[in-house]
C-alpha cells in the first residue's frame, strides 16, 4: 500500500487522547450522547468506527478490507466474472490500472485489487477517508494480504475538482476511472440499510456528479465506469457507450478505446 498525501494518522488504537484529537479535528463527538442525533467517531475493539443513534443508524460502521462482505466477494464473488470486474475490463491477460475516484469504504477497490488491478483510491470526505485509512493500516499488518495491499494506493482529495492533480501524485495510470456517486433518493423508504442512512447523514448526496463525470472523461485513457441504481437515469452529460445491468444495479460504460492484453 502506498499512502499519498496522507492526513494526520491516529496510530495508537484505543488511545483516548488520539481519539479525542481525531474526533475534534473532524467535527464529531467522541462518545454517543443519549437522545442526540449527532454522529460520533472513536476506536473500538476492531478499529476506527463511526456511529450514531442506534434506532436510526443501527450498529457503528467501520471500513474493513479483510473480512465481512469483502472477504465473501473475494472468495465467492465470481472472480473476474463478477459485474464490477467485467465493467472495469478485467479479463484474461488484462489487468488495467484503475482510479476509484469515489472510494468510500474501499470495498470495490479491495475486490479489484484482489483480482490483480492496481487501484488508486480517492476519497474526499475527511471522516470517510479516516475510516478507510484505518482499514488500510490494519490490512497492511496481515502478511496474507501483502500482495493485495501492495496494489492499493490512497490519497485524500476531491475528484470533482482536482482529479488530474490527485492522479499525478501516483504512478497508477488512469486507464479506467470508476465512479460510484451517492444517488439522491427522494423516497426515504428506499434507504433500507441503516448503514446507508448513517452514510448519507454524514456525506449527503453527490450533487456534483456531472462535474465529476466530466473530469473522469477527460482523464481516463480507456474507459469510465459509473455505478448507478437500476432504473436511475445516467449522470447528466454524454450518453454511455453501453451498460451492464444486474438485478439491483447498473454500470454505465463510457469507452474511449479497448483494453488490450499486455504482451
Amino acid at each position: 500500500m502506498t499512502l499519498l498525501n496522507p492526513m494526520p494518522r491516529p496510530v495508537m488504537l484505543g488511545d483516548d487522547t488520539q481519539d479525542h484529537v481525531l474526533a475534534h479535528r473532524l467535527g464529531l463527538a467522541l462518545v454517543p450522547t443519549p437522545g442526540s442525533d449527532e454522529l460520533w467517531l472513536r476506536h473500538g475493539e476492531h478499529g476506527l468506527e463511526l456511529g450514531g443513534d442506534k434506532r436510526q443508524f443501527g450498529a457503528p460502521i467501520r471500513a474493513d478490507l479483510v473480512g465481512g462482505g469483502v472477504a465473501h466477494r473475494r472468495q465467492f464473488g465470481g472472480g473476474r466474472g463478477q459485474l464490477i470486474a467485467r465493467a472495469c475490463g478485467l479479463k484474461q491477460g488484462v489487468s488495467p490500472d484503475i482510479i476509484d475516484a469515489t472510494a468510500g469504504l474501499g470495498r470495490d477497490s479491495a475486490v479489484l485489487a484482489s483480482l490483480g488491478a492496481r487501484v488508486l483510491m480517492i476519497e474526499r470526505h475527511p471522516v470517510v477517508a479516516a475510516l478507510l485509512l484505518d482499514a488500510l493500516n490494519r490490512a497492511c499488518r496481515l502478511e496474507a494480504l501483502k500482495a493485495l495491499t501492495q496494489r492499493l494506493y490512497f490519497v485524500e482529495g476531491d475528484s470533482s475538482q482536482t482529479l488530474s492533480e490527485l492522479i499525478a501524485t501516483s504512478d497508477v495510470a488512469p486507464q479506467v476511472v470508476h465512479l460510484d456517486p451517492m444517488y439522491p433518493h427522494q423516497d426515504k423508504s428506499a434507504l433500507v440499510k441503516k448503514e446507508m442512512r448513517l452514510f448519507r447523514r454524514l456525506v449527503g448526496d453527490d450533487t456534483d456528479a456531472p462535474q465529476l463525470l466530466a473530469q473522469a472523461l477527460d482523464i481516463a485513457t480507456h474507459r469510465v465506469v459509473v455505478k448507478r441504481p437500476k432504473g436511475a437515469p445516467p449522470i447528466e452529460g454524454p450518453s454511455p457507450s453501453h451498460e451492464i445491468v444486474s438485478k439491483n444495479s447498473r454500470y454505465d460504460l463510457y469507452v474511449h478505446r479497448s483494453l488490450k492484453p499486455s504482451r
